[in-house]
């Protein structure tokens, strides 16, 4: 049974650093694909960054590069978004999703596997 917890969440101010973690149970495949999706208030949900965990190959929606970092520690099976330059806008549920066995790094939501129950990212202005 794989089981993805996510952690990390909180309230920051804008211009705040949060690191999102997300430990990932019950995965035994060698490589696969993960990726962060957030959802905020009246909003779909959208792909955040995706990492293909055997390989580390990363990709990022538009809004986070430069500001997000995606990362696996293979080790730990864990998953971590490091997010500095916080705004406003980025304010919302984040979850963690894994894809197996995978297809690469995406950030495509329906073809993810399993999702975590999310961790709330509030950035005041």
């Amino acid at each position: 049974q794989v089981r993805l917890v996510e952690s990390g969440g909180g309230s920051v101010p804008a211009g705040g650093s949060l690191r999102l973690s997300c430990v990932a149970s019950g995965i035994s495949a060698r490589g696969y694909s993960m990726a962060w999706f957030r959802q905020a208030p009246g909003k779909e949900r959208e792909g955040v960054a995706g990492i293909e965990t055997g390989g580390g190959t990363t990709m990022y929606a538009k809004f986070a590069t430069g500001r997000f970092t995606i990362s696996h520690d293979t080790a730990n099976d864990t998953l971590y978004l490091q997010m500095n330059s916080l705004k406003p806008e980025d304010t919302g549920m984040y979850y963690c999703a894994a894809d197996i066995p995978g297809g690469g790094r995406h950030i495509v939501e329906e073809w993810m596997d399993y999702w975590g129950q999310g961790t709330q990212v509030t950035v005041s202005s």
